[in-house]
């Protein structure tokens, strides 16, 4: 048995994990999803939200049990939450996620993809402090192989995201290197480029990086498959 925190993406909540939680729990887990401050029912307002704050939320809601998993931007928060407390978790698990770079922002690293799927998508709030999603573009960005009732379910919950997490780099040090870390590739995932995927973790053991063959949302597509690997994941811890 191991305890999994679940940590969403750009413009999501703590909702999107609906049918992932129930197979981790099927398969004797722990589980916890929490909504990053800015999103979900946070209660934190778009213009207060920060990096450093998001980072503080996974290490508030994670032990030393915890295998933290980020999903799309939320690699940002895992990796700041590590940094700052690398030995208040037991294992970091990017889903399709950013891993960061000594020093760059997320926009720094979705620059960095060889492709951007996701721009034409984005439609800034006149404040300069949010965005959001074309909810038009949101399935085939997002949930391109998902079952009907799960694309219908999750387009309305889409909300805004906070620009200033995003555009923050992240300083990192030997505590990051500390945490042991796995990769989840998602091979059909019209949102962060899958061969930009493998390029972030280029490095990394390969028995510390696996493939699903879904799009950028593997927990509406294929969540008892995501489960069996994130088992298969703790098992080795």
């Amino acid at each position: 048995m191991a305890k999994f925190l679940l940590v969403h993406g750009s413009c999501h909540g703590s909702w999107c994990w609906r049918d992932l939680i129930p197979e981790l729990k099927a398969l004797g887990h722990k589980v916890r999803a929490i909504d990053l401050p800015g999103n979900g029912h946070d209660g934190t307002e778009l213009a207060e939200a920060s990096l450093l704050a998001c980072g503080a939320a996974v290490r508030a809601a994670s032990d030393k049990k915890t295998v933290v998993v980020g999903h799309s931007w939320g690699g940002y928060p895992i990796s700041a939450a590590a940094e700052v407390d690398p030995d208040g978790m037991r294992a970091l698990v990017y889903l399709c996620a950013y891993v960061p770079r000594n020093g760059l922002s997320m926009v720094d690293m979705r620059k960095r993809a060889p492709r951007q799927p996701i721009v034409e998508a984005v439609r800034r709030d006149a404040s300069g402090v949010s965005y959001r999603i074309d909810p038009e573009m949101a399935p085939g960005l997002f949930y391109n192989d998902c079952p009907e009732e799960a694309v219908a379910y999750a387009v309305p919950r889409l909300g805004p995201q906070a620009i200033l997490p995003q555009a923050t780099p992240l300083e990192l040090s030997s505590h990051f290197d500390r945490v042991e870390k796995f990769y989840i590739r998602c091979t059909a995932d019209q949102t962060i480029p899958p061969e930009y995927q493998a390029v972030m973790v280029k490095d990394w053991p390969e028995d510390h990086v696996f493939e699903m063959p879904t799009s950028h949302s593997p927990f509406f597509a294929d969540p008892k498959g995501l489960a069996a690997l994130l088992d298969q994941i703790a098992g080795r811890l």
